[in-house]
């Protein structure tokens, strides 16, 4: 299932470390460079920049990956 997600939602996601919470920054759309890695991303399937809440960490997901919250 396909989820959409716009800047400044509240969302939460699996990590090593357990569930995180976040919030997106930046919708992204094409192909990027993210930390050493090729983001595959586009307009149909895209990723998510997402800034924890608690140590300001950036992340980027695809929307499956994750849960939206109150």
């Amino acid at each position: 299932m396909l989820k959409n997600f716009k800047i400044g939602d509240l969302v939460e996601w699996n990590s090593e470390a357990g569930r995180v919470r976040g919030k997106i920054k930046k919708i992204i759309t094409s192909e990027i460079m993210f930390k050493g890695y090729t983001v595959h991303a586009s307009k149909k399937e895209p990723q998510y920049l997402i800034e924890s809440i608690k140590t300001d960490h950036l992340a980027m997901h695809k929307g499956t990956a994750l849960k939206k919250i109150k």
